[in-house]
């Protein structure tokens, strides 16, 4: 049974989320103590997050940014907020995906069972020119060093990797990142591409994803 961690401060939202997940067959847990987040994050181990943007002692994409340095666990952001600047904020912080309140309950384990499903199937390890690219765990290594992609970063590129030397059209990456191109916006998806090329330059491929105007991406 997935585990599915809620990371909410309201009573009633928090409950009203459990109760839908377990309804789901999820083992749903909570968390309650906000001053250590990060760390019950580490001791839960969940396998998806559903994450509010207003929590205490630090707010949701302040945490998400942390737990991005040391893991790649799917991050829903769950919130009332409701601008193109927070999600925008949080898909660049490495959020999974983005719902705002009231959420419909069906769109929103819709939205789960799709991240899963996701991490069912890039299960493979995979090689690019002098790369190893463990698409399950988010990982790219090249001799000793190990760079860390999101789950939307490690989507891109393994459909840019798959379609290697043809245009991929955003449509395209947008379709498949969320199975339905109006659950991500341009701006989104081009702070993702951003961060994935670099995360690239780090370990020495700049310039190896390429823009091509008004069409989409071609991964050299």
């Amino acid at each position: 049974m997935k585990k599915i961690l809620v990371i909410e401060d309201d009573d009633s939202i928090r409950d009203e989320l459990v109760e839908l997940l377990e309804n789901a067959n999820y083992k749903a847990l909570t968390l309650n103590d906000f001053k250590h987040s990060l760390d019950e994050i580490l001791k839960i181990s969940p396998d998806l997050i559903l994450l509010d943007i207003n929590i205490p002692y630090m707010n949701g994409e302040m945490l998400l940014k942390e737990l991005r340095e040391i893991s790649s666990i799917p991050v829903i952001m769950v919130t009332s907020r409701n601008t193109e600047v927070d999600e925008v904020l949080s898909i660049s912080y490495g959020a999974d995906d983005y719902i705002t309140k009231p959420y419909n309950p069906t769109i929103l384990l819709l939205r789960i069972n799709n991240i899963f499903k996701r991490l069912e199937h890039n299960s493979d390890v995979v090689t690019y020119k002098d790369l190893t690219v463990n698409i399950k765990k988010s990982i790219i290594l090249k001799d000793d060093k190990e760079i860390l992609l999101t789950k939307n970063e490690m989507i891109i590129f393994s459909y840019l990797l798959a379609n290697k030397n043809r245009i991929v059209t955003r449509d395209e990456l947008m379709t498949d990142l969320w199975n339905n191109s109006e659950y991500i916006n341009d701006n989104a998806l081009t702070v993702n591409i951003s961060r994935l090329r670099s995360k690239l330059k780090e370990i020495g491929y700049e310039d190896i994803i390429e823009t091509r105007k008004g069409v989409g991406y071609i991964l050299l």
